[in-house]
Formats: structure tokens, sequence, C-alpha cells
């Protein structure tokens, strides 16, 4: 049985047939608000698709910073067609999680046709906590995380991936250089793509010179804050059929939603595994079975690169590399282009193109969809034919979802 035949017994085909985004900008900097960047998204999508928004049935808006109901006021900028809005908060896998409700209700047969759309309107500087008076959402990932390494000075997200960078460099072998290198490429990648926040080359030495944010990543190792929107039109194979869809339309053979699991907080736990290792690793291991395609077989992937070490960690959790070995890719410059294994960020990845959080998942929907449409420009990865899309929030979930050219 092939993967596309196992995943419409279960239900539906599932197609994204437009997408669309804005550039990401730095805070601050960006003209208008959300919900005129979401209407750029959206109408770019739509347009994409050659759809007009009265054909959505379904809109699934996310977004982590902004009061409730702002999916509403995003959307209503494309239309107001009384139409269910869903709002979606799942930290930095804000945007893939509405991919994948919008998904669920096309596979499902609820909907023909549905809209992921996700936009972030951001602070500058790193990220902190809204709502003090509470108890933090993270806690426990804090307390695993100070019964391993103790705290500090500085911000948290990248205090605990670079604690996951330092298990592995004792652990495994690896060196700062290893990360460096991840940096260096991503920025490189980045130089090509329009919608990038940076688009600058720097040399390795830059990279490793940098300002020390959390050794070993410094800040060119790191996502920044950003502005911005990015949008899906997910739809049936009877929608796209019925509209004459295929030419443009990409299959999501494959995905999966994995929230925390028991080895996060176990007793045994590493600093890896508090950042998301396994829950990507589980992910990844259910979006191949559904799709029916292994690792090696990834021609491009968009990989959650908050941070460098995070990208060298999920090699090993997406099965590019066996457990322990993710810089040994990083040794035969395998995944940046002309290499071994699959073209990792081609986008510039959040290192580079920047992290809007609730549009990240999207505009990684949107690269691999122009990839595997062959339009990509000068970024475009040669014959690529299957695609991996990793997207991670720590408090967590993790989103990993394959895609691969339509076949009618």
């Amino acid at each position: 049985m092939t993967g596309r035949s196992s995943a419409a017994a279960a239900g539906e085909r599932t197609f994204v047939v437009g997408v669309g985004m804005t550039k990401f900008d730095k805070p601050g900097t960006k003209d208008g608000d959300y919900p005129d960047w979401a209407k750029e998204a959206g109408q770019r999508a739509l347009a994409d698709a050659g759809l007009r928004y009265e054909a959505v049935e379904a809109a699934y808006a996310g977004y982590v910073y902004g009061d409730s109901t702002a999916g509403q006021r995003a959307v209503y900028g494309l239309g107001t067609t009384g139409i269910p809005v869903v709002n979606v908060n799942n930290n930095c896998s804000t945007g893939s999680t509405a991919l994948h409700l919008a998904r669920l209700a096309v596979k499902h047969g609820i909907v023909q046709c549905a809209l992921a759309i996700g936009f972030e309107k951001m602070e500058r500087g790193s990220l902190g906590m809204k709502f003090p008076d509470r108890t933090n959402p993270m806690d426990r990932h804090q307390a695993a995380m100070a019964a391993l390494r103790p705290a500090e000075a500085g911000p948290f997200a990248p205090q605990m991936f670079g604690n996951a960078g330092r298990d592995h460099m004792e652990r495994y072998g690896s060196t700062p250089e290893h990360f460096a290198w991840i940096g260096w490429k991503n920025h490189k990648h980045s130089v090509d793509n329009p919608y990038a926040q940076f688009q600058d080359e720097y040399s390795l030495e830059e990279i490793l010179g940098a300002r020390m944010v959390h050794a070993p990543l410094t800040k060119l190792q790191c996502s920044p804050t950003s502005d911005g929107a990015a949008a899906a039109i997910v739809c049936s194979e009877r929608f796209v059929d019925a509209h004459d869809l295929w030419a443009g339309a990409v299959e999501i053979t494959g995905q999966a939603l994995v929230t925390d699991l028991a080895s996060t907080f176990a007793g045994d736990t590493d600093c890896m595994k508090i950042v998301g290792l396994d829950m990507s690793r589980e992910a990844g291991r259910r979006a191949y079975e559904e799709a029916q395609v292994g690792p090696s077989e990834v021609d491009v992937c968009e990989l959650h690169d908050c941070f460098s070490a995070n990208e060298l960690i999920t090699y090993e959790a997406l099965g590019f590399a066996a457990e322990g070995e993710g810089h040994r890719l990083v040794d035969a410059a395998a995944t940046t282009y002309g290499g071994a294994g699959p073209v990792v960020n081609p986008s510039g990845g959040l290192i580079s193109k920047g992290h809007p959080l609730g549009a990240t998942g999207l505009a990684q929907c949107a690269e691999l969809t122009w990839q595997l449409r062959g339009a990509a420009d000068r970024r475009q990865v040669d014959g690529a034919r299957v695609a991996l899309q990793h997207n991670i929030g720590l408090g967590g979930a993790a989103v990993v979802t394959v895609y691969q050219p339509a076949d009618r």
C-alpha cells in the first residue's frame, strides 16, 4: 500500500493549494498592524490558489501575543462570511498547529476548503512571561532543567537550548564550531530569500565571535523576534478536482502533533529531552509512517532552528543522523546545497528568516510548497520530491509534516 492510499483510507487526501506570506521584519519597523499583515498573507494565499475568500469554509488563526479573538479581527480583512474562526496558541508551533487543525477538518470531511493563517506583532528583545500572577506553563520544564544545570543570568529560552547543546557536546563530542556552522549555513541561505528578516552572509569566524548569549550560542545562532504573517489554503481531493487546482497543489501525505512525553520530566531526563527531542522524534515517526516514507527520502526540510543547537539535535530526532551523530552531518556539510543529506532551512530558517511565532509554521509550509513546485528561485533544491517540516514549541508541542507533489 502506498503512503497516499493509506492516508486516503483514514480520511480525505489533503492538499495545500495556495500559500502566501509577508516579509518578516524587526519589531516596530514594519508598516501597519497585524490585521494588515494577515490580510496581505491571506490575499496572497488566495491569489496563489486562484480562489475567492468565499470558498473558504473555516479558518484557523494562530498567534501567541494578542487579545482573544484577534484571529477574527485578522481574518475579517479577507471577508465577513460568518465561517467558524478558531484562535490557536501553541507557543512557537502555533502556525503548524493551525495547519494541523485545518488539515484535520478537511481530512475528516468537516469542510472541503480551510484557511490556516498565522501572524505575530512582537516586542523587541527576549521573550518573557506575560502573566506573572499565575502558574508558569513551563514551570515543570524549568524545574527539570534546574535539577540538571544551575540557572545563569540571561534569557530563559537560550539557556534551555544552550544547555541542550552542552549536553550534546559532553555526551557525544560535538563542539561550538558545529553549532556555529549551522548559524553560518542558515544566514548564507537567507541571502536569496526576499521574505527574510536578515539577508546578510557572515563568516564562520563572525558567527563564533558574535556576542555570547548562553554558551555555546552566540547572537548569530539565535532566532530574533519578528513581525509578520503567513497563510495556507488546505483543500480536499474533491475540491481540488472540482476547481482544477492540480497544477499548484502539494499533498500533505503525513502529519503529527505530539506534546511532552513522560521522558521530558523523568528522573533520568536530560536537557535535550526537556527542549523536545523525544517529542520531535515521535512526531517524526508518526508523520513518516502515515506518508510511508523514511528520513533517507527527504530532499528538503524546514526545521525549527530557534537556536542552532536545536537544529543539530533535531537532525537525530528526525532520523537524518543516528543518535549522537548529528555533528557528523555538519562535518560533511551534508545539510546545505550539494550535500549528501536533505537541504535544511533553504529559507534561512528561524535564525535568519525571522521568527514571528504565530506565522513561523505557515512560512515553513510556504517555503516547502514553493520547493516542491520548483518555484523557489535561487533557493531551489534540485529535484525536490519529498519535503519535511518540523516546528516545535516549549511547553510543549511538536508538529512534523510531510509534503509530496500532488498526484491525481
